[in-house]
């Protein structure tokens, strides 16, 4: 097995602080870095990790928010095209909270949690022990956020029911295939964050490109299983045309398609074209 990390520091003159710190990384040091705090994410404890998913569910939700506020109060007023721009002005929100803050987030760990097994450093057991905490923490802290959302929000009259089933209601307008093709360019996108924020040095240019990212799903009206989930949840239970099933099949088809996403169009891309 190619065991990237062990041969990066046995180079001498091959790590990041040996460079100047406006010199950009290479990609064998974004990889290192990655692998470095991918092998940091395995050590955690199950309830630390678990926690930290949760907190990264609960902060997406106001993704939903803002969203939901936005449409109440500039859907009667504006065309469609003019309220995709805005809504996906508003759903980089939530991320930044995320990525800023450290929160352990699924797609992102479908390139962070996965270098350590490429290079032969986790094995495919323990990917599936990260993954499941993280998956199911950020789909609960999802389900609390989202069920203050729709029993808050119309009591400060800052949104309506109706703009959460609106919200939900897009997500289920293609089919399941469809779906995850719309879920691979967000997980594909997703993994490209993780990669770019890893390479990037300073918190200002973090934003830019967490804004640009998300925002490129968000106006591309892609399927994140992660806020689609919530948004969906929120639907279910505000609408009588968003039942379990259409619940069950849009996460399952978007999660699918997120994880082929980060997985291959990111981390095994990545990793191969920097083993050759």
């Amino acid at each position: 097995m190619f065991n990237f990390l062990k041969r990066k520091k046995e180079e001498p003159n091959s790590t990041p602080n040996d460079l100047p710190s406006d010199r950009p990384k290479s990609m064998e040091q974004i990889a290192q870095e990655q692998i470095e705090e991918g092998q940091e994410e395995y050590k955690r404890s199950n309830r630390g990790l678990f926690l930290s998913a949760f907190i990264a569910g609960m902060d997406l939700g106001f993704s939903l928010l803002i969203m939901a506020v936005l449409y109440t109060m500039f859907s009667e007023k504006s065309s469609e095209e003019t309220m995709q721009l805005i809504m996906a002005a508003a759903y980089p929100v939530g991320f930044l909270f995320v990525v800023l803050g450290r929160s352990a987030l699924f797609t992102e760990h479908t390139t962070l949690a996965v270098f350590p097994v490429l290079d032969g450093q986790q094995p495919l057991r323990a990917l599936a022990r990260i993954w499941g905490l993280i998956y199911a923490g950020n789909i609960l802290g999802g389900y609390l956020i989202g069920t203050m959302i729709v029993w808050l929000g119309p009591k400060l009259n800052i949104l309506t029911h109706h703009s959460l089933e609106e919200i939900a209601l897009h997500l289920m307008e293609i089919e399941g295939i469809a779906i995850v093709g719309s879920g691979l360019l967000a997980g594909w996108l997703m993994g490209l964050l993780s990669w770019l924020v890893t390479s990037s040095q300073e918190t200002i240019s973090r934003i830019f490109i967490v804004f640009l990212i998300t925002g490129a799903i968000g106006i591309g009206s892609l399927h994140h299983c992660i806020v689609g989930s919530t948004e969906m949840f929120a639907g279910m239970i505000v609408s009588e045309k968003i039942g379990i099933l259409d619940y069950l099949s849009t996460q399952f088809f978007s999660s699918l398609g997120n994880i082929i996403g980060g997985v291959f169009f990111v981390s095994v891309l990545k990793f191969q074209a920097i083993q050759s």
